[in-house]
């Protein structure tokens, strides 16, 4: 997400940072003197603890360390460790804040220049389930689109954003496997290929699936997608090395360390679709495939479909199946493990690929995504998936 154009300041005034909660400028205030490099520079441990993902324009940073403490020193992010700097980084650079990890505190003066640039603050678990996401209110677009919202659950409009939202987890399923089926040779092919002609047949079906609202068509299309995912995860798992010990995809208690990177990596994408969704106006928690139930961003689970396959599992698997280790440390990932697959992700939502005519980064076209389902539920525009280049 790009910061939100600041009004300029009147001449001959001050430096100042102009705070979009009060909608005037105001002056920094006074904090301890810390020995700071020159502005352009970046410092980070060696340990992994914070690690940055950075583009020609922006960067994402990840914090993951017990006992680390985020503050803000005259327009530069901290982090400290034991009182003492570890890590400093521009807050221009960034894009996105992510802490990934317990026992990290943050000071209220950071929260509100992260606002004030529009820069998300994403706080996720250690097994990378998303806890909270920090933005500005003013980030939001108009009620009316959250009207617009629940009333299109119960009518034609919430039954087809259903059923294009699991013919485009499908297509994603369809393409990744024929992706892998090409640098293979022999049955292993013939197995993804034929997988991948299956699903492809399931995608017809859950394009004609009966019904005028949402709920009417849930049902059905929950079960096309479960069989969907039953033929995917089985393919997946005879494709991957075994020494990995993935049998099948399970999201409790993940018995293997891909299970439990999956968990991880998802978590990320979450935390990217729910700002995405938040920033289109919509309501999280009221979604039109997944169920609604109390503290489940329902709407954010819907349109993470889509994404699962291009943003975590083409990048996770051909890691994988290059050679590329996780390992488990009390059940979760241990910290290299976390770092290799936050950065393959974070790599892949900042690259780029063609949509609508022109070429945008991954993040980009999750947005883009979101704005297009407030357009749906308003009845301006159909809701279609975005269908990767493979």
């Amino acid at each position: 997400m790009s910061a939100l154009p600041t009004p300029l300041p009147a001449p001959g005034t001050p430096p100042a940072q102009f705070n979009w909660l009060t909608q005037s400028y105001e002056s920094p205030p006074e904090q301890l003197s810390l020995p700071l490099p020159p502005p352009g520079d970046v410092i980070l441990p060696d340990d992994g603890s914070v690690f940055l993902l950075a583009t020609e324009n922006s960067a994402q940073l990840l914090v993951s360390g017990f006992g680390l403490f985020l503050g803000r020193k005259s327009g530069r992010l901290v982090v400290r460790k034991s009182g003492k700097p570890c890590a400093e980084v521009p807050i221009l650079r960034l894009q996105e804040v992510i802490i990934a990890s317990r026992g990290v505190s943050f000071s209220s003066d950071l929260i509100e220049e992260l606002c004030s640039r529009g820069i998300r603050l994403s706080c996720l678990s250690a097994s990378g389930q998303p806890l909270a996401l920090i933005t500005s209110p003013l980030l939001s677009a108009t009620v009316e689109t959250r009207r617009a919202q629940l009333a299109a659950f119960s009518s034609p409009a919430g039954a087809d954003i259903a059923r294009w939202i699991v013919a485009g987890k499908l297509h994603n399923q369809e393409k990744l496997l024929l992706y892998f089926a090409k640098s293979r040779a022999g049955s292993p092919r013939e197995k993804l290929r034929a997988v991948a002609a299956q699903i492809r047949a399931m995608r017809r079906q859950a394009l004609a699936v009966p019904g005028d609202s949402a709920s009417s068509v849930r049902a059905p299309l929950m079960g096309i997608e479960g069989a969907s995912a039953r033929l995917y995860w089985t393919r997946i798992a005879d494709m991957l090395p075994q020494s990995n010990g993935f049998e099948f995809r399970r999201h409790v208690s993940p018995p293997d360390p891909v299970n439990a990177a999956l968990n991880y990596a998802y978590g990320i994408l979450y935390s990217h679709v729910w700002g995405a969704v938040m920033n289109a106006g919509l309501e999280p928690f009221a979604g039109f495939l997944h169920v609604d139930r109390s503290g489940k961003p329902s709407l954010v689970l819907d349109l993470v479909e889509e994404f699962r396959q291009p943003v975590v599992d083409r990048p996770l698997f051909s890691w994988l199946n290059k050679g590329g280790a996780l390992s488990l440390h009390g059940g979760l990932l241990d910290a290299p493990s976390r770092e290799n697959v936050a950065s393959r992700v974070m790599a892949r939502l900042q690259s780029a690929e063609p949509h609508r005519g022109k070429s945008h980064e991954i993040r980009s076209i999750i947005q883009m995504q979101a704005r297009l389902a407030a357009s749906a539920v308003r009845g301006l525009r159909p809701y279609r998936p975005f269908a990767f280049k493979w």
